[in-house]
């Protein structure tokens, strides 16, 4: 099983959407970066509904080692940097991100990586999420932004088209 390493935006929403254990049944552990783990905290601060890494024995705070890859990436935050540099330090990571530029420098970096709607069909899949759609659409009500062609594309992957 790789080790994966996840983002803050999809702890919030599995969290937000009670999807928080598909984590857990799909992986076992997953690891978080230091600066993740302080985005958790200061939303919590601000009353935003996150979970605490505190209270989950599967979720691990790591540290990134070589900092010295993390200047050449920029205009994101320091949790997608820190998600990324991760990743380079860990052979065949799997990481769970939904923002855009992270996306597009793991695709550059050659990182394997997932998002919050990817971990919803690979649940499916496997038995552990009845439906796909129900999920999504919760999502949405709490402001995850979803294209239609995407929806459409996650939909007919879960064999939930009408």
């Amino acid at each position: 099983m790789p080790v994966v390493i996840c983002n803050t935006s999809p702890l919030q929403y599995l969290y937000q959407s009670d999807g928080l254990e598909l984590l857990v049944e799909l992986f076992g552990q997953v690891q978080i970066p230091e600066a993740i783990a302080m985005e958790l905290k200061e939303g919590r601060r601000q009353n935003v509904y996150l979970p605490d890494p505190a209270t989950l024995p599967w979720l691990n705070i790591s540290s990134v080692q070589d900092r010295t890859l993390m200047p050449l990436v920029t205009n994101m935050g320091d949790g997608e940097m820190e998600v990324l540099a991760l990743g380079l330090e860990t052979p065949d990571a799997l990481l769970i991100l939904d923002d855009k530029r992270a996306r597009r420098h793991a695709l550059a970096l050659d990182l394997k990586f997932s998002g919050t709607l990817g971990i919803m069909l690979l649940a499916k899949e496997r038995g552990d999420l009845e439906a796909v759609k129900p999920v999504m659409d919760q999502l949405e009500t709490l402001g995850f932004r979803l294209t239609p062609e995407t929806r459409q594309s996650v939909l007919e992957l879960a064999g939930e088209l009408p």
